[in-house]
């Protein structure tokens, strides 16, 4: 997390699961609002290892895209299957994905060189 730029990246891996455990709520609970609280407003999520996701329904998507003043959620690399599931329950309407973002080369890249090139092709939209 950089606090003065107001930018978090996150890897997630494994099942991302909304439907029995309710993950996404866990985390915007747990782990988003606190940081919201503090000043974050961009949100970059690594998903090259999320090899499952289980979709319910959209709504702590909307609450927390609602809570973004002028920020953004970015979904990086994630699987086809993954982001198929997401576009069918219209979560894809709160996410930024796809394009060069499905393709970035994060790994070769700093914190701050990563943040700057989403930033960039977030900007760009």
């Amino acid at each position: 997390v950089d606090y003065e730029a107001g930018v978090c990246i996150i890897e997630l891996i494994g099942e991302w699961n909304d439907v029995i455990q309710n993950d996404v709520m866990v985390l915007k609970r747990a782990i988003i609002e606190p940081m919201i609280d503090q000043g974050i407003q961009r949100f970059i999520f690594l998903g090259d290892n999320v090899l499952n996701f289980h979709a319910a329904d959209d709504a702590y998507y909307e609450e927390w895209y609602n809570e973004l003043e002028e920020g953004w959620i970015a979904f990086i690399n994630f699987r086809d299957h993954v982001l198929d599931e997401i576009k069918q329950y219209k979560i894809d309407y709160y996410l930024n994905f796809g394009g060069e973002l499905d393709v970035l080369h994060w790994r070769k890249l700093s914190p701050h060189q990563l943040i700057e090139k989403v930033t960039q092709i977030i900007d760009r939209r």
